[in-house]
């Protein structure tokens, strides 16, 4: 037996030893992401990646959770660990399925802090905050590994380190972090899940000023984690960010920062090769750099099992039978993603009433860019039906498209073309886009890659969303303006058949109570690639129609993201995407068969204005987030309602720990999240108006009472002057309740930590306090016009050295530089 083949051998020794049996070119060539088979030496073909977001995707049928954002709201490690372990095991199925295309290696989760609800991805992340982040990818990704001491079941890698939250030009963007908000906001939300997660993915965009996949950031993961390349991002080193001038450079720059594995150019790995070849031969990388980066996915394998007896190895045994086999847990996850976020004793329904269900979400279930293929799909419509006689309206106006010679858009066999009348229901998803099912097929308007008009979809979907179309005004009628292929329809008259508002406002007067279910689809509109312009309801409008009909209106919004709503519908209900067992879940909670506890992980603007500029990273400066946004939110971070009601007891502080009694006081049973938040009440620096402790979901019966224990473990701040965490001595006060502004109690406790002194000596320009007109570039600030400016807060008094083309003035212990012409670059202040 050779050793690498000995498993009673440690792992590092048996990378060694099939590392000194590869040659050059075969290492090299196994730096990209699909590494070649070795037969001389029986290694087998492998890949890095398989999607696991909510669930397997892209490999056919398979059980479907709700989106990331949706589990997140159970505010519930424990659900999310299962389902994560779910999704281990199916992994694994598909895996005994085909071992070669579907790797163990899964890129999830996403874990960037969801800074933002603009951002196009937001569908994939868990929150804004990094404590609920970091413990909710914890879970995911420890279900996802497995347990066992020496096997993984999957490798689960994070993404997208570092900094992303912006899909508009996502690969030439750089995000500012400095320390503060580098070691408080982001950071933590990675290191704290690298306990579980055995991988790392860099994000596309730039970091002050230098590409995530060059960054000297990835130097502060721990040197045991793999670091997987994004999509064709090594290529864009020194193509799209022009950041290096040739290939070469940028790959071994890539794999000099900590980069192990190039995902490039799909499954040809001749650029990659040839770059690393090209950078070994000028000098400009060396061998060991080469061996580091083939040997830390080498380890992946062997964890994996690859080289072991079956065996040896529980999770081997695991069989493409699993697949799918979750329909009970994808029910009880999508019943945690409800979120009861205004109730004015509408809710629960009681059963047998005459239901108006209105809306183009309520009966059908969609998917997403990373979902699975669903295995079967239930909607709030079908899930209604058993409690209720319903009444259906999907409230979408239908059309007709007649040119000027009289004749009409018309499909047959999928064809479109000019001919006999067909009629299309038209979804208007804002942003002046819409996409048209035929009515006769139910088949959506889309184009061939030739540009051609076509009905053949099912849905919208794809990376180019081909059935996307912008109305355009033009000689009196409308063309249709192809949003991806960019073609372009002769003038047509718009006939209207039906108008989709009026008919849903008749069907829900006739009816006891209304429930308009309606939100966006995870391919149009906020995406990857694609950011959203506002925070607005596309749909408001039949909302108001409908609640104008019949003012006992339900509105269930089911969206990747937050809204800001500005109708005031009595009962108003939030859920993503929710899977296959979506509809089931919200009709149960509508009706009250069970209590929903589900709470909101970021916060719910009530206007566009409210929100910073998409670019800024600063949540500190911007006060953006619940950490520091002082505004009034339409829902606070952590909101979310019950059926019943809890009392709290009054709160004990011993240990760093904080215990209080919850009691449910009311007649259902329930689950109530218990929040922990702190302020500091006399700090130096600028802290987080409240900042999560720690929080914990329990289940209680009308009448029982439970004492919850809340550690206290984030009371630190980034000390810029030591460069490290510190707790500062003081008075804090804790605050404990059902959300972020729903407090039942509070106490004021006595931390005995270190004082923070005034800053003296030579200062680091990137430490700055506030600043206007500024970029960071790697330790350096950058001034971009004249004017612009940095300040220190609390700096003893002394003379201070302007550098040059700045000027500097120091008052009541504020420092501020000021640029006296753009482009002036500053690392320090002496």
């Amino acid at each position: 037996m050779l050793p690498f083949r000995d498993p009673a051998l440690p792992v590092p020794i048996r990378v060694a030893d099939l590392l000194g049996r590869l040659t050059d070119e075969e290492k090299v060539a196994m730096l990209h992401q699909r590494q070649p088979a070795v037969p001389r030496l029986d290694v087998e073909e492998f890949r890095t990646g398989t999607e696991a977001l909510h669930g397997v995707a892209w490999l056919g049928e398979a059980t479907v959770f709700p989106q990331a954002i949706g589990l997140a709201a159970s505010w519930n490690p424990d659900l999310l660990h299962a389902v994560g372990t779910a999704v281990g095991v199916e992994a694994r199925g598909f895996h005994h399925r085909d071992p070669v295309s579907h790797s163990l290696n899964v890129w999830a989760p996403v874990v960037n802090p969801l800074r933002d609800p603009r951002w196009g991805r937001n569908e994939e992340g868990y929150s804004e905050d990094p404590v609920l982040t970091s413990a909710l990818a914890t879970a995911y990704a420890s279900g996802l590994r497995g347990d066992h001491p020496r096997y993984l079941r999957t490798a689960p890698t994070l993404k997208h380190f570092l900094g992303y939250n912006n899909e508009t030009d996502r690969c030439v963007t750089s995000s500012d972090l400095r320390p503060r908000v580098l070691h408080e906001y982001e950071l933590p939300c990675f290191l704290g899940p690298l306990a579980a997660a055995v991988a790392v993915m860099p994000s596309y965009n730039l970091v002050n000023g230098r590409p995530a996949h060059v960054s000297p950031l990835l130097g502060l993961l721990p040197p045991d984690v793999a670091v997987l390349s994004d999509a064709y991002a090594p290529s864009n080193i020194a193509g799209l960010q022009g950041f290096l001038p040739t290939q070469a450079e940028g790959h071994a720059a890539a794999l000099i920062a900590g980069l192990d594995s190039f995902t490039d150019q799909g499954d040809d790995n001749t650029l990659t090769v040839e770059s690393v070849t090209t950078a070994l031969k000028d000098g400009l990388l060396t061998w060991d750099v080469v061996e580091r980066a083939v040997g830390r996915v080498l380890a992946l394998r062997f964890r994996l099992g690859e080289f072991d007896p079956p065996d040896d190895n529980p999770y081997a045994a695991i069989t493409s039978d699993v697949i799918g086999a979750h329909s009970e847990l994808a029910l009880e996850a999508a019943r945690q993603a409800v979120v009861l976020l205004r109730n004015n004793d509408v809710l629960p329904l009681p059963r047998g009433l005459k239901l108006a269900v209105i809306g183009s979400h309520a009966d059908t279930v969609h998917e997403d860019w990373y979902s699975g293929t669903l295995p079967y799909r239930t909607t709030v419509l079908d899930g209604l039906s058993d409690f209720a006689s319903v009444s259906y309206c999907e409230g979408v106006d239908r059309v007709a498209f007649r040119a000027a010679d009289g004749r009409y858009l018309g499909v047959r066999d999928g064809t479109v073309g000019l001919g006999e009348r067909a009629e299309f229901d038209v979804f208007d998803w804002g942003d002046g886009v819409w996409t048209l099912r035929h009515v006769g097929t139910r088949k959506y308007l889309g184009v061939s890659e030739d540009g051609d008009l076509v009905a053949e979809a099912d849905a919208p979907g794809g990376w180019d969303v081909r059935e996307l179309f912008e109305p355009r005004t033009q000689d009196g009628g409308v063309v249709l303006h192809n949003v991806v292929h960019g073609t372009e329809t002769e003038v047509f008259t718009v006939e209207p058949v039906v108008d989709g508002t009026a008919a849903a406002a008749e069907v829900a007067a006739e009816a006891d109570a209304a429930v308009v279910v309606v939100g966006n689809d995870p391919h149009i509109n906020g995406r990857e690639t694609q950011d959203r312009t506002g925070l607005g309801l596309p749909q408001a409008e039949l909302v108001r129609a409908v609640l104008a009909a019949n003012p006992r209106t339900v509105l269930v919004l089911v969206s990747s993201y937050p809204y800001a709503l500005d109708v005031d519908v009595p009962a108003v209900v939030w859920t993503a995407h929710g899977g296959q067992e979506q509809g089931r879940a919200v009709a149960q909670a509508l009706v009250g068969e069970y209590s929903p506890a589900g709470r909101l992980t970021q916060t719910w603007y009530a206007s566009d204005a409210d929100l910073p500029d998409l670019f800024d990273y600063d949540v500190i400066r911007a006060r953006s987030t619940y950490l520091y946004f002082e505004g009034e939110p339409l829902f606070p971070f952590g909101h979310g309602l019950s059926y019943t009601t809890f009392a709290y007891d009054s709160p004990q502080w011993s240990g760093g720990t904080l215990s209080t009694g919850v009691t449910n006081t009311g007649t259902m049973p329930g689950a109530e999240v218990v929040q922990l938040y702190s302020t500091a009440l006399d700090s130096r620096v600028r802290q987080p108006l409240r900042r999560l402790q720690s929080f914990r979901r329990v289940h209680l019966e009308p009448g029982e009472r439970q004492v919850v224990e809340l550690p206290v473990e984030h009371l630190w701040h980034w000390d810029v002057v030591s460069g490290r965490r510190l707790t500062e001595a003081g008075q804090y006060e804790l605050l404990v309740g059902s959300s972020s502004q729903d407090i039942r109690a509070r106490l004021v406790v006595d931390v005995p930590g270190e004082l923070v002194e005034p800053r003296s000596g030579v200062l680091r320009a990137i430490d700055f306090d506030d600043c206007d007109g500024v970029r960071l570039v790697d330790d350096t600030v950058v001034f971009t016009h004249a004017g612009a400016w940095i300040s220190f807060h609390d700096v003893t008094p002394g003379h201070r050295t302007a550098p040059e083309g700045t000027r500097v003035d120091l008052t009541d212990g504020v420092l501020t530089m000021t640029a006296e012409e753009a482009g002036v670059r500053v690392a320090e202040v002496g």
